[in-house]
């Protein structure tokens, strides 16, 4: 009995012959790869657009609390240091050096940046300087739903008196 060759060697040799290939399973699957990164795509830019912009946030907010400690440890150093919101003020600035929206702020009693000092009696009973430095963030990216404008922090810091 005779065998006959197979109707799609058959096709195959035609179409090597005509230079084109036929359809085979890895070719229907070449553009897939396209597609899922076209549609991962805007998820992937929203997540590093939101991580960078909490870079910046978190940035702030170190350096506010850093402003904090350093105007309370000098108003802290005797009582009448205690309520020198000026001085305060000055110290604070120069933590804040390296915030973009404060380098044309020279006073610290409007937004974006309140630095208050005051005389306290502490949880213990001794006499303490509080120091509250409240800052108000330019707006970097806005994100739509979570951060649409500026932020405000506000940071306090007590430190007993010295003296």
């Amino acid at each position: 009995m005779r065998s006959y060759p197979k109707l799609t060697h058959a096709l195959n040799a035609d179409a090597r012959r005509a230079g084109t290939q036929p359809y085979s399973r890895k070719n229907r699957t070449r553009g897939h790869a396209v597609i899922e990164a076209a549609l991962l795509m805007p998820c992937l830019i929203f997540l590093f657009v939101g991580t960078f912009d909490m870079g910046f946030y978190c940035y702030d907010l170190i350096s506010v609390e850093n402003a904090a400690r350093v105007a309370a440890e000098y108003t802290a150093t005797s009582k009448f240091t205690a309520n020198d919101s000026t001085t305060a003020c000055s110290l604070a600035l120069k933590e804040l050096v390296n915030i973009p929206n404060l380098s044309s702020v020279s006073s610290c009693g409007s937004l974006p940046l309140i630095v208050s000092a005051s005389a306290v009696t502490a949880a213990d009973g001794s006499a303490a300087s509080q120091v509250s430095v409240q800052y108000q963030s330019s707006s970097y990216i806005p994100i739509p739903g979570l951060l649409t404008s500026r932020l405000t922090i506000t940071r306090v810091a007590e430190m007993r008196l010295r003296s």
